[in-house]
């Protein structure tokens, strides 16, 4: 017995058979182009809606556009880059761009494997979060496709950037724990190991405000160096349970490492906060959850996503347009995870 034929797929030419234009017209309505009626418009919809037609993307590519957008994600664990998700499909919902996403799994080499497969698949434009790749890398991707970097601050002649000011977000945490009467605050951070990116990765920039508030508060910085993970909250957390002076709070450079951090002290019977307050970074969606009401700064990641599509769609747009910098303010969202110090 043969197998049965393959479906075919619906062509341009179907479609204009179907509502009676030109395979022109329907060109043009397909790339929102000038010299199409209202009416004609519609009607070549109405034919794309019911003959199932889906324009080959190779084949839009070797006109000019593929109308997709390739998002580097450093780790699909962490509870914050949805929300930049969320922004970015959000602002992209009424134009013909599709989002497809790639692990940068938290290393050069796997972040150019990634951006360079994207842009080997003619995808339009990138967004780049919270890459660690060097910035010569970065400049020779934007040089390829429009880019707009998510998480880095500094600036480029040839990409865009939408950033927190994560000096300000650190400087929220440590006079909000200091209002409470907290003065033996921690830090735990994640370590930047590369000098070159030290001015640039948010991770640096928040520790960095840690310590100059302390300072200006008069108190003594305490940083320990781990990850931004969950893992990373959990052995920073176990590191100051072993002093014989604990710290009355911990500020977690990142929701996801409060996550381990609470963990840590569960684990230790330690109350939150009876004992030691937590505070973290981002405000993601479990962070106002009511049995955890995690305190945390919220850098509004849909806001985020949204102003990294509305840089890339204006690059689309207009390629020598100059770079554009966009650092956003932070607030502190307080919940029950922080309260005085013990007496």
């Amino acid at each position: 017995m043969e197998p049965p034929a393959q479906p075919r797929r619906v062509t341009i030419v179907d479609v204009a058979r179907h509502a009676q234009v030109s395979t022109t017209a329907v060109s043009k309505v397909l790339r929102n182009a000038y010299g199409t009626s209202p009416k004609m418009r519609a009607k070549v919809r109405q034919a794309i809606a019911e003959l199932g037609y889906r324009p080959f993307a190779a084949a839009r590519g070797m006109r000019g556009r593929t109308y997709t957008i390739g998002v580097m994600l450093p780790d699909i664990r962490n509870p914050f880059f949805p929300e930049i998700l969320d922004g970015l499909t959000e602002a992209l919902d009424e134009t013909d761009y599709q989002v497809l996403m790639g692990p940068g799994c938290n290393g050069e080499a796997a972040e150019a494997r990634v951006t360079e497969a994207m842009i080997d698949r003619g995808m339009d434009g990138l967004v780049l979060i919270a890459p660690v790749s060097p910035r010569s890398h970065l400049e020779q991707v934007a040089g390829t496709v429009p880019t707009v970097v998510v998480g880095r601050h500094g600036q480029s002649a040839v990409y865009d950037t939408v950033s927190d000011d994560d000096i300000a977000g650190a400087t929220l945490v440590v006079d909000h724990l200091v209002g409470l009467g907290h003065r033996r605050i921690a830090h735990i951070e994640h370590a930047e190991t590369d000098p070159a990116r030290m001015r640039e990765m948010p991770n640096a920039l928040r520790a960095e405000g840690f310590r100059l508030s302390m300072r200006a508060h008069g108190l003594a910085d305490d940083v320990v160096s781990t990850t931004y993970t969950q893992e990373g909250g959990y052995l920073g957390a176990k590191k100051l349970l072993t002093r014989a002076e604990r710290p009355t709070a911990v500020f977690a450079g990142a929701d996801i490492v409060a996550m381990g951090v609470l963990e840590a002290l569960d684990e230790a019977r330690v109350s939150v906060p009876g004992d030691i307050s937590v505070v973290g970074y981002d405000n993601t969606t479990f962070a106002a959850l009511g049995p955890i009401s995690l305190t945390s700064v919220d850098q509004a990641g849909r806001h985020i996503g949204a102003e990294a599509a509305r840089l890339l769609l204006a690059r689309l747009t207009d390629r020598g347009k100059p770079s554009a910098q966009v650092k956003l303010t932070p607030s502190l969202v307080a919940r029950r995870t922080t309260a005085p110090p013990p007496a």
